[in-house]
């Protein structure tokens, strides 16, 4: 995809996310559990939000020469997905719950004001940008490559957080289709080919479950 599909993918999906914290059903269920097991909707909604507020931050960011991460690396060498407790799992809600603080109304400004700067700002930052991944310090990407992981944590947190609240939110093709395809390429690093195949052809032989990458 070029910089201005992956661009307009991402402000398209962040635009849904903005709105949807903007329900109010979503203040109304801020502190009812979510469809994940452990957080809150507030924790999830606070999650959601930094898909938008954290394009920002790292834009903004102290910048090294470290060699950028690829999107499909980004979530290929990740542990502990599936652990509720492990130490990225509870560095996730962490952060979550440490936006979802400001409450329902304040993370909903917060995101709505972030997605229309970042409108304009993406129309003129570089092709080689870079942003740093402040809680890996010393972790760099592209904007494009980071922006395309926003697309898979938005499209499937979108969902997540629609079900949570009962309210319908259909995820944009563009940011499904990047999506998926950030998300089969880490299965294939991760597992290689063969187990993705077996994952798609013969599930009986898919002992790695190679396909859940998060």
């Amino acid at each position: 995809m070029t910089t201005t599909e992956i661009r307009q993918a991402y402000l398209l999906a962040a635009e849904q996310a903005v709105n949807l914290l903007a329900e109010g059903e979503v203040a109304l269920c801020w502190q009812k559990e979510s469809v994940l097991a452990g957080m809150s909707v507030g924790g999830l909604a606070g999650h959601l939000a930094r898909s938008v507020l954290q394009v920002e931050w790292f834009l903004d960011g102290q910048l090294g020469d470290a060699e950028p991460v690829t999107p499909m690396h980004y979530y290929a060498r990740l542990k502990g997905t599936s652990v509720p407790d492990s130490a990225l799992n509870v560095g996730v809600r962490a952060r979550s719950e440490e936006t979802a603080a400001a409450g329902p109304a304040t993370v909903a400004e917060q995101a709505l004001a972030a997605w229309q700067r970042l409108s304009e700002r993406l129309t003129w930052e570089p092709v080689d940008r870079r942003v740093a991944i402040l809680h890996r310090p010393g972790e760099e990407m592209f904007l494009d490559g980071y922006l395309q992981t926003r697309c898979v944590e938005l499209a499937v947190h979108l969902e997540d957080l629609a079900l949570s609240v009962n309210v319908r939110t259909p995820v944009t093709q563009s940011a499904l289709g990047i999506a998926v395809d950030v998300l089969v390429a880490a299965a294939r690093e991760r597992h290689g080919d063969q187990a993705v195949l077996h994952a798609l052809t013969r599930r009986e032989r898919d002992i790695n479950h190679a396909l859940r990458v998060l």
